[in-house]
């Protein structure tokens, strides 16, 4: 007797132990498909059935990013009970495929099971203030800014930047102080209402004497009348054309030979100055012609040398950095030398300190 309860006892603790939840998903990878970025958030449901003999807990899910969020069945799926996972996915995030996983943690086994959702999301379509970002009474550019990018000195370079003009009457583009190595027009250069149009810009680098990244403030005329604070900045970076150079004269090019283009001037008061000078040495065969140098800012100024350096000869960049009004802080100025050399026609020479504190009268 007592051995037939001992059996019965231990049957019992045994279903008892290997009783156990079992998670099944009708699908575990759901496509959205195409989609629109406007649509914003959308949804899918992922159906969880409980196959098995106790009740399962959904503890946790985890997106592979921030742009899915999750939701699921807090309370114990009973046996042959239903839950759901639903993925969220926030369409307006990035335009584009996109396929995301969510991974299930549960006291199901196996664990994790991964769900996986895709699509693509067709972007949306942008405003006329988000396409024309630059208004200028009623005709709106894309920017103030037409950018020529690097100009070669022996070009003329074309640029075109869209406008419109989203008023309800027709308005006459027209551009004042244009310099002699630029010339600006609109295309039409009336517009009707709600047309759009093209600023064409032609940038003539053999009339620029300048070297370098170079810009222009240029006014703006609408119907004859000229806007007040309001500039069209036009810039290029004017380089030297070497690309028709032979393999001979590239060899005896002249070179820019230069120490150090970094220079740490130490700590110094917030109304001093400090000199620093750059040596450098033509290192080539042929005369190295110092373009122009220029400074990053107003407060350092720069003096160079002989424009025109032999071969085997040497001079010197020299600078003064004035700290003037500046607060305690680390300091980085870089001044800008264009050159003949074709392997160095732009060189950077950095300005490395720290301004502190003036020291007052003792």
């Amino acid at each position: 007797m007592k051995n037939l309860l001992f059996i019965l006892l231990f049957l019992l603790s045994g279903a008892a132990i290997y009783a156990q939840p079992k998670m099944e998903l009708l699908t575990k990878e759901h496509d959205f498909g195409t989609i629109k970025q406007a649509d914003g958030k959308v949804t899918y449901n992922f159906i969880v059935t409980n196959t098995g003999d106790s009740a399962l807990v959904i503890m946790n899910v985890v997106p592979s990013c921030g742009c899915t969020t999750p939701e699921w069945t807090k309370s114990p799926i009973p046996p042959k009970g239903q839950g759901k996972i639903t993925a969220i996915y926030d369409a307006g995030t990035y335009p584009g495929a996109f396929n995301k996983t969510l991974t299930i943690h549960s006291n199901s086994k196996p664990e994790p099971v991964m769900l996986t959702i895709k699509g693509e999301v067709t972007p949306k379509e942008k405003t006329v203030e988000e396409l024309f970002q630059w208004p200028l009474g009623t005709v709106r550019f894309e920017t103030n800014h037409l950018a020529f990018t690097n100009v070669k000195k022996n070009e003329i370079k074309i640029r075109v930047m869209p406008i419109i003009n989203t008023g309800t009457e027709p308005v006459k583009i027209e551009f004042t102080g244009v310099p002699a190595h630029l010339a600006l027009k609109a295309n039409p250069e009336t517009l009707k209402p709600g047309q759009k149009g093209l600023i064409e810009g032609t940038y003539d680098a053999t009339k620029n004497p300048g070297w370098g990244t170079v810009s222009d403030m240029i006014k703006v005329k609408l119907n004859g009348v000229e806007q007040a604070n309001a500039y069209y900045y036009v810039s290029a970076n004017l380089v030297e054309d070497f690309s028709k150079l032979t393999k001979e004269e590239v060899d005896n090019a002249p070179v820019f030979k230069i120490a150090a283009t970094t220079v740490d001037i130490g700590r110094m008061d917030s109304a001093s100055t400090r000199d620093v000078e750059f040596k450098y040495t033509n290192d080539g065969k042929r005369d190295l012609l110092i373009r122009n140098v220029k400074s990053q800012c107003g407060c350092t100024a720069v003096q160079q040398g002989s424009t025109t350096i032999k071969p085997g000869e040497s001079s010197s960049i020299k600078a003064t950095f004035n700290a003037g009004s500046y607060s305690p802080q680390k300091i980085t100025k870089a001044i800008y030398v264009y050159t003949n050399d074709p392997k160095n026609s732009e060189v950077i020479l950095i300005l490395n300190g720290e301004i502190v504190k003036k020291t007052g009268p003792k």
